[in-house]
């Protein structure tokens, strides 16, 4: 078995390069600012181990007997600072009075997203909140097996290819271990981000300290992005950050997420979590605009612990056509003129490439489409 390295087929799990004892495995950033594993001849010992931990590679088996969920949290506080409803923080909370430890994707102190380690409420904070951006792994998949080993409570959450990346490497279940997927839209360029937030620094004269892509002091389900550059903070329309609107117009995907075989409600984590599009219609005195979690509850181990947890929140059963979404049924398609699009990023100094794309009516356009239809 072989590592997979096709630029249409790997994920960015970075779960090959924690398996490799050798050492032989590193990732390197593309063009296009994506993380790609490559191997170092000289070191491989031609193990397979690589590709025994690899979610494209591996057929995944996958849960069916779901029960699907609208969760908001009775804390508002805490609802008010996530990005949905709130699950997320219920389960981290049940993990945490465990003692036991979160991992989840944070901003570090470069703006970098990647998964880090939470063991009290104030470090939870800093993975609470969406980012699209795709975080780097490295480390976590060693870090969380050795928590386990010691019999701790253990709560990831991530994309569905991270989460079964984790399983892989795992190799076993654990009884405390609770694995949450998010609702992907896709996996968007570290690259490109880094890029954007040194421009934003450069525009205002200080770092970037914060940045919220889907702020709710609006009360309209976080259509607001908010950041701190230079101790000021900046607010604006989701739909008027030229970063969202690269993201939402399938600008700046990960290419495997355009393939992507987990776009459906049958998954192999515990809980599914995303925001609830649909509850304008299927619950409408829950929408006021301050977020409701879509869960799907998938193993009987997670069946058990919502029956310990659900009392901490609002909620209502509910059947799958109410909760389905497009990336519950099919991935997202990469925009027509993407190539151009990464052919300009490269060529073009960021600054003037930013001014280029504010005078594309089709992006925000394209944007205004999908927000539209809660996409």
């Amino acid at each position: 078995m072989k590592l997979c390295t096709n630029k249409t087929e790997c994920c960015g799990c970075g779960a090959c390069v924690d398996i490799c004892h050798a050492g032989a495995i590193h990732m390197v950033q593309d063009n296009e600012g994506f993380l790609y594993p490559q191997i170092d001849e000289k070191k491989c010992t031609d193990c397979g181990r690589c590709g025994q931990v690899c979610p494209i590679i591996n057929k995944s088996r996958k849960n069916g007997d779901n029960l699907y969920l609208g969760v908001q949290i009775k804390d508002e506080k805490i609802r008010y600072s996530s990005s949905s409803g709130g699950m997320f923080s219920i389960l981290a909370q049940y993990v945490l009075e465990k003692n036991g430890v979160i991992y989840g994707a944070a901003y570090n102190r470069d703006m970098e997203v990647a998964h880090i380690e939470a063991c009290d409420l104030q470090q939870l904070e800093r993975i609470k909140k969406t980012k699209y951006v795709q975080s780097n792994m490295e480390g976590i998949y060693c870090r969380i097996q050795e928590r386990l080993k010691k019999n701790q409570w253990v709560l990831f959450c991530g994309t569905p290819c991270q989460v079964y990346a984790l399983l892989l490497y795992l190799k076993k279940s654990y009884r405390t271990l609770i694995t949450a997927d998010l609702v992907c839209y896709g996996a968007a360029s570290p690259g490109i981000w880094k890029s954007y937030i040194k421009y934003l620094e450069h525009r205002h004269g200080g770092e970037v300290t914060e940045f919220y892509f889907r702020d709710k002091r609006n009360k309209d389900n976080g259509q607001t992005c908010s950041y701190v550059a230079g101790g000021t903070e900046y607010a604006s329309e989701l739909g008027h950050n030229i970063y969202c609107k690269m993201y939402f117009a399938d600008y700046i995907l990960r290419p495997a997420c355009h393939r992507c075989r987990f776009c459906d409600t049958n998954r192999m984590s515990d809980f599914t979590i995303g925001d609830f599009w649909n509850i304008e219609n299927v619950r409408p005195k829950m929408d006021d605009g301050m977020g409701t979690s879509m869960v799907i509850v998938h193993t009987d181990k997670a069946k058990e612990i919502w029956k310990m947890v659900k009392d901490k929140a609002y909620w209502f059963e509910c059947e799958r056509k109410d909760i389905l979404q497009p990336r519950l049924l099919a991935p997202t398609c990469a925009a027509k003129t993407r190539r151009l699009f990464m052919i300009l990023y490269r060529i073009l100094p960021f600054s003037y490439f930013v001014k280029m794309l504010r005078g594309v009516s089709v992006i925000g356009r394209r944007f205004r489409q999908l927000w539209k239809s809660r996409i």
